[in-house]
């Protein structure tokens, strides 16, 4: 008879509580249903700003992801602090699991710190070609965490965001054209006038070589065994290198024909007998 009491007791301990705890359980409810909704219109509103937008798809793919977890965020704290969980407890759990998250995963953060930077500043976007980390390619993907390079030998390189955003980066496309250097060496018998008018006429005759600003040529160093004759000369991203390639065969075509000497290093090798 004493242990149907108690169980009784029991019971009515758990309804006195369910009824007292009603209101909150219902309000926090209607609060549930009416943060989801307000959340789907948020997100549409924010997605109907970047169509407006001329950004980078990452980076609307990026920011509306993280608008939405906040937001759900949020709704979890309201929800649970509706039901008697006491802000401050909860404020003091969350802190404790983001401190110990964050020092497992200090790398992924700071790969992560330096995806959004490259995001919102965008030192490069996907298609330019870049120098960085000592791996020269073309961008494939900007991910949250790493960028993939196609190199020229189509092979995808991964680099950590945090040390690309970090580090020297050199974009071979933030501007249209490009200038071309190139040095090449007479010998000291050789006309420099004649040297120079074939390397301009190289350049005047090729269509991907810009005419203005026009090509020049100038001594750039009286070496040991060599005069050096430097090119420069400009051309568009997408006629670089073929610009770049065609001078460099076809200026020694010419100097042979116009018997231009090319010097290059030689060992005499005497011997006693």
């Amino acid at each position: 008879m004493k242990e149907l009491t108690n169980y009784q007791e029991h019971i009515d301990n758990a309804i006195d509580w369910l009824w007292a705890a009603l209101p909150n359980l219902i309000l926090a409810i209607l609060i549930f249903f009416v943060g989801l909704w307000v959340m789907r219109v948020i997100n549409r509103l924010v997605a109907r700003f970047f169509e407006k937008k001329d950004y980078d798809l990452t980076l609307e793919s990026f920011l509306q992801s993280f608008i939405s977890i906040a937001l759900k965020v949020i709704l979890f704290v309201i929800v649970v602090t509706q039901l008697g969980v006491k802000s401050s407890s909860l404020v003091a759990m969350v802190g404790a699991a983001g401190l110990a998250i964050g020092l497992a995963l200090q790398g992924s953060l700071a790969n992560f710190a330096g995806g959004v930077l490259i995001l919102i500043f965008r030192p490069f976007k996907v298609g330019d070609f870049i120098s960085a980390q000592g791996v020269d390619g073309v961008v494939k993907e900007i991910t949250i965490f790493t960028t993939k390079l196609n190199t020229f030998g189509n092979q995808v390189a991964i680099i950590p965001n945090g040390q690309l955003s970090n580090n020297n980066i050199v974009n071979y496309n933030a501007e249209t054209t490009r200038r071309d250097k190139i040095d090449v060496g007479i010998g000291y018998g050789s006309n420099i006038k004649t040297a120079k008018d074939i390397l301009l006429q190289i350049c005047a005759e090729h269509e991907g070589i810009m005419k203005d600003p026009a090509p020049e040529v100038y001594v750039g160093e009286l070496g040991d065994s060599s005069v050096n004759l430097t090119l420069r000369f400009w051309a568009s991203n997408d006629d670089f290198w073929a610009a770049h390639f065609h001078v460099l065969e076809t200026l020694k075509y010419k100097f042979d024909e116009a018997g231009i000497d090319i010097p290059f290093p030689q060992r005499t090798i005497h011997t006693v007998e």
